[in-house]
């Protein structure tokens, strides 16, 4: 094989893996931008389609995650305000709770995800509450996730108590 046919075989080569993570990329943009499960006169179901019956009132969410030991879970059902979702792939929410506190959620085995538009959006989340100690790794990827400066991310230097839900099925209501 000459010099000219090698260089001609190599751009064909780089052109290829281009267009190969031009594809892939957009699939993960295509994953990003989920389907939901059920569309009905309540509201838009992600993951896994359930009755709201034994709704808890957010100051008792609260209440609850307050007296929560870090390796505790708490099977809950309660309505929310959306404050944050990862801006890569929705992998990720942050919700409000009373009081400025906020919880973390994220979705049962990451088997769907949640739209980029539903900030200030009022949603029902179904499944577990957790307290963790999340990590200061743990906490700078988050940050990164939701496109924090660098500036931002060398501010988080210890490890945070952190109210977190593990959602198996969230209704945005109408």
């Amino acid at each position: 094989m000459g010099k000219s046919a090698f260089l001609r075989f190599m751009k064909g080569f780089n052109i290829l893996l281009v267009f190969l993570f031009g594809y892939f990329s957009c699939s993960g943009q295509q994953r990003a931008n989920s389907q939901p499960s059920q569309d009905t006169a309540a509201g838009t179901y992600y993951g896994n389609q359930f009755v709201v019956d034994r709704l808890q009132e957010e100051h008792e969410v609260l209440k609850k995650y307050n007296t929560m030991a870090t390796s505790d879970t708490l099977s809950l059902q309660f309505k929310t305000v959306v404050k944050e979702v990862c801006k890569v792939k929705g992998c990720w929410m942050i919700v409000e709770l009373p009081d400025g506190e906020q919880a973390m959620v994220r979705f049962k085995d990451y088997g769907f995800f949640m739209p980029f538009d539903i900030v200030q959006k009022n949603v029902v989340l179904n499944g577990l509450a957790f307290v963790e100690e999340m990590s200061i790794e743990d906490q700078k990827h988050y940050a990164a996730d939701a496109r924090k400066s660098a500036d931002e991310l060398t501010k988080i230097t210890t490890p945070r108590r952190t109210f977190s839900f593990e959602a198996s099925g969230v209704l945005v209501t109408n």
